[in-house]
């Protein structure tokens, strides 16, 4: 049985430090946005967001006095051309801002942009945050050491975030799991996948609303990709269990599905897969990731206490004291990554009894 798992408290955003801006800055992720988050605090009224079942979905729809709209508006289509476009102006006169919305809960309060590009009534979204250290080291690490491209920019304690397409883990796991066995073996699989590559990089709190599931047909079936859609918890807490999905109760029913479905040496086999990826990752990045951990292992993103823990627990896991040695959530990080590159990486058993 898989067992629970929750922070320990809720976490404190962690400023950008200017090391780390002129990090972002030397790779194309900083850029002057023309409105920050404060301002679109300034809206006049809200209305909940309700799903298509009338359901409350923790959104808020906001609305804006005539004059801050346009001003809105207008910022909104020049921030999506950033992400976009590079920047190129020409698309702004199709580009409509059919709605904001507002979440109420989670660490950056993100407001959510829905535009619509007039040509083709086609729509997309974006988000404006709060930057965060944290979701800064997470978002770079995932596009360095995962399958999936990530886009984003900040600009002092703002930052926008493009949009992740796919369902939401819950949302999948309850109306989509009663499939072909086929596709419940490719399913178990990913998330096999997707648990390994947490694990590595250190990415906390993957629960099931915190990434979604994209699914391709394919020829014979679908093709599934897990993907974090949430990175305000990477390298804080100090359980080394909060950095595998697995334990966490809300993902048992993939857990359940794959114990049906495989054995521990097949397990073993795409946890192994998984690692030889992550591996060339990091050697088709490692002038960029090299630069990406010597500001990281410079910076103080979670308490003494908790670094200590994470420490003790990994150098137990994996059978090594190299982790005794590290003062950081940096070092620790870069640390676990060495691991894989030496072919020294211990990994528990995921489909346990």
């Amino acid at each position: 049985m898989m067992k629970g798992n929750v922070p320990s408290k809720k976490k404190k955003l962690i400023p950008v430090q200017p090391i780390l801006f002129k990090y972002l800055a030397q790779n194309n992720r900083a850029a002057r946005l023309p409105i920050r988050y404060q301002d679109l605090l300034r809206y006049q009224s809200s209305i909940p967001h309700l799903d298509l079942s009338g359901n409350d979905t923790f959104w808020e729809t906001v609305f804006y006095t005539e004059t801050d709209r346009e001003e809105v508006n207008e910022a909104m289509k020049f921030i999506y051309a950033l992400l976009k476009t590079d920047g190129d102006v020409e698309v702004l006169q199709h580009l409509t801002v059919a709605r904001i919305d507002f979440c109420t809960f989670g660490n950056t309060k993100p407001f959510r942009i829905r535009i619509i590009n007039r040509l083709n009534d086609n729509y997309d979204h974006f988000y404006v945050k709060k930057a965060d250290a944290s979701r800064i080291y997470g978002l770079e690490l995932e596009d360095l050491l995962s399958p999936n491209r990530v886009m984003f920019l900040v600009d002092g304690d703002t930052m926008v975030e493009e949009h992740v397409a796919g369902i939401p883990g819950d949302d999948f796991m309850k109306h989509q799991l009663e499939d072909s066995m086929f596709n419940q073996i490719r399913i178990a699989k990913e998330f096999i996948k997707f648990n390994e590559r947490c694990f590595v990089r250190l990415l906390g709190d993957m629960r099931s609303y915190n990434y979604v599931v994209a699914v391709t047909p394919d020829i014979e079936g679908s093709q599934f990709r897990l993907r974090a859609i949430d990175f305000d918890q990477q390298s804080y807490e100090g359980r080394k269990s909060f950095y595998l999905p697995q334990y966490f109760k809300e993902n048992n029913p993939i857990i359940f599905m794959g114990m049906q479905h495989m054995r521990n040496e097949t397990v073993k086999q795409y946890q192994l897969e998984e690692r030889s990826l992550i591996a060339a990752r990091v050697k088709n990045s490692a002038d960029q990731l090299s630069k990406l951990m010597e500001v990281m292992i410079k910076d103080e993103l979670s308490t003494p206490e908790k670094i200590g823990q994470l420490k003790e627990e990994l150098a137990y896991h994996h059978k090594n004291r190299s982790f005794e040695k590290c003062n950081t959530m940096g070092e620790i990080v870069l640390t676990n990554i060495q691991l894989l590159l030496q072919k020294d990486f211990k990994q528990s058993i995921l489909m346990e009894e």
